[in-house]
């Protein structure tokens, strides 16, 4: 059974890291489903994880958990659930008397993807996504595919919204992505996408783990997602509103920075057309208001990204595989992008 083999590769880590205790951070929604994975003697936290509890609040429940069991600067962390939870542990990890190891083991399409790999960690802060953190990447990610066959669809499709900003990215994805239908084709089948997206991104970092050039392009959509991520949470405190998932948020801020990529810098119509349809087709539209606009032009001048103040720095694409780093637009133009996302 897959999830032994997960049990067999943890322990065999510890040994090889010389680690003298294991520990478990998993997200309570995956913990019966997880039971096959871990030891009786390992200590465990369970932890009910959102984006609002992205916190340093719940860092501290962490750490409070790692000091009551004695875990010394030799001890590993294992970290079960999806990109919140990796987050959030991999960064009480590289804190935790100045950063013990830890594994990521994702749940969700989404961590597969993208958080569980590339080594950031963080929490939220004064209302601005991921803008306290460090890079502190897992001595191992185990990536068990099984885990999405009772992930619920609204999550698939999160976790889908990366893996198209990693088609637009990179040359030979995208078609196979645009032939994959999420309708009719069973979860098992993206195993191969899968597994080509995490490839492609570990190439990435690799070349640039700090962020410093050629990993930025892993920000494509980005700058205007996060905004649209941030609002939405804000809306959440303020009214209840269900908050924006990060892949969703992702697929609107591609729209817009691929309009931005069309009118800026000549990108074919084409992509924008085909990422339009599938918004349409599986996420629908943005629930902002055009009256918004300002308020997510004001989040983006304060996105970690920006090179100075109150600037909006984008990844752009030319065409599919060849992105842009460091595209400084201007408000007026944001807010065109914008008015094109809402108008749709």
């Amino acid at each position: 059974m897959i999830c032994e083999e997960i049990h067999k590769a943890i322990s065999a880590l510890a040994v090889n890291y010389a680690a003298d205790q294991i520990c478990v951070l998993i997200d309570e929604k995956v913990a019966d489903r997880a039971a096959s994975i871990l030891d009786p003697q390992w200590p465990t936290l369970s932890l009910a994880v959102s984006e609002q509890k992205k916190s340093l609040e719940t860092v501290q429940q962490i750490w409070d958990f790692l000091f009551a069991h004695g875990i010394t600067r030799r001890g590993l962390l294992i970290c079960i659930g999806g990109g919140i939870l990796t987050d959030l542990g991999g960064f009480a990890a590289a804190t935790y008397k100045r950063g013990i190891d830890y594994i990521n083991v994702p749940t969700t399409l989404l961590a597969m993807i993208d958080a569980s790999t590339g080594g950031k960690t963080g929490i939220n802060y004064g209302g601005l996504k991921n803008s306290i953190g460090c890079f502190a990447p897992p001595i191992e990610t185990l990536i068990w595919t099984g885990w999405l066959e009772t992930l619920p669809t609204k999550e698939v499709l999160s976790g889908f919204g990366e893996m198209l900003k990693m088609g637009l990215i990179v040359n030979d994805l995208w078609g196979a992505l645009l032939r994959y239908d999420l309708d009719t084709m069973p979860i098992d089948s993206l195993q191969p996408l899968i597994a080509q997206c995490v490839e492609e991104k570990e190439r990435i970092v690799a070349a640039d783990p700090k962020e410093e050039g050629l990993r930025k392009i892993l920000n494509f959509g980005h700058t205007f997602g996060h905004a649209l991520e941030e609002k939405s949470m804000d809306a959440h405190a303020r009214s209840g509103i269900e908050p924006l998932d990060h892949g969703y948020a992702v697929v609107y801020g591609l729209i817009a920075e691929l309009y931005l990529s069309v009118t800026k810098l000549g990108c074919p119509k084409e992509p924008l057309q085909q990422l339009t349809h599938l918004m349409l087709h599986y996420y629908g539209k943005p629930n902002c208001k055009c009256s918004d606009r300002e308020a997510l032009i004001a989040l983006m001048q304060q996105d970690k990204k920006n090179e100075r103040t109150a600037q909006i720095n984008c990844t752009l694409i030319q065409n599919i595989g060849s992105p842009l780093i460091n595209q400084v637009i201007t408000s007026e133009e944001a807010n065109e992008a914008l008015e094109y996302l809402f108008s749709l």
